[in-house]
């Protein structure tokens, strides 16, 4: 089925195209927040076995090297508990697809000049959008 599109008013060459764009194919490291991460979100427990060489090691790593604010208590069977409290990174890798903020001329037709500008922030390209959607209005009420 062919997209309906109204006829352009102006050449292709009058127009810019801002989009956001997610390559399918590539993803990056994000921190905890970008992604909605719950333990980030509202703090998290470890618990850890200290009977076990791993969970020495664990226990080793979150009091001397993990970086992050806790509080520790032992269990009645032995355990200790790390409670770590919201608003700092959790020890998940977490992943997700960059976004790319793009300004090309042209419109669906096509981009005559070959001309694309990439924000790398979302605030520069929300700016952009902005101030072209303002030249449009002055242009437009100047007659």
């Amino acid at each position: 089925m062919d997209m309906f599109r109204l006829p352009p008013e102006n050449v292709v060459e009058a127009y810019q195209t801002y989009s956001i764009v997610s390559p399918s194919d590539v993803t990056v490291r994000a921190a905890c927040e970008q992604v909605g991460c719950e333990a980030w979100r509202h703090g998290w427990e470890s618990v850890v076995n200290e009977a076990t060489d791993l969970g020495r090691a664990q226990a080793a790593y979150i009091r001397t090297r993990a970086g992050r604010t806790f509080r520790e208590q032992r269990t009645a069977g032995g355990f200790t508990v790390f409670r770590f409290d919201s608003g700092q990174r959790c020890f998940a890798e977490h992943q997700t697809r960059p976004e790319l903020y793009v300004v090309q001329d042209g419109d669906w037709r096509g981009n005559p000049t070959g001309r694309v500008r990439r924000h790398s922030r979302p605030q520069d390209w929300v700016e952009d959008f902005g101030e072209h959607q303002q030249a449009v209005k002055d242009q437009v009420e100047k007659g």
